[in-house]
């Protein structure tokens, strides 16, 4: 079982903080995620991901068993 954790915009797209999903690979977990969130759907389209804490961007590989996966919208300033 992963954690997903939201940060930001994501968080409010999301409507909870964090939640746990069952998913295989980065696609998938995407997929189940926004299945019943049209508002969160528009905006992980602009996300990033860490996954335990490393970038990941391959939204086919597989992803460790019990990762903490984080979604990171893009945030202003520097």
């Amino acid at each position: 079982m992963l954690v997903v954790r939201y940060f930001a915009g994501a968080r409010a797209a999301a409507g909870v903080p964090e939640e746990k999903v069952e998913a295989a690979t980065l696609g998938e977990l995407v997929a189940a995620v926004t299945a019943d969130r049209p508002r969160l759907a528009g905006v992980v389209t602009a996300c990033s991901f860490l996954v335990d804490g490393t970038s990941w961007r391959d939204q086919s590989a597989t992803l460790p068993a019990s990762a903490t996966v984080d979604v990171l919208p893009p945030f202003a300033g520097g």
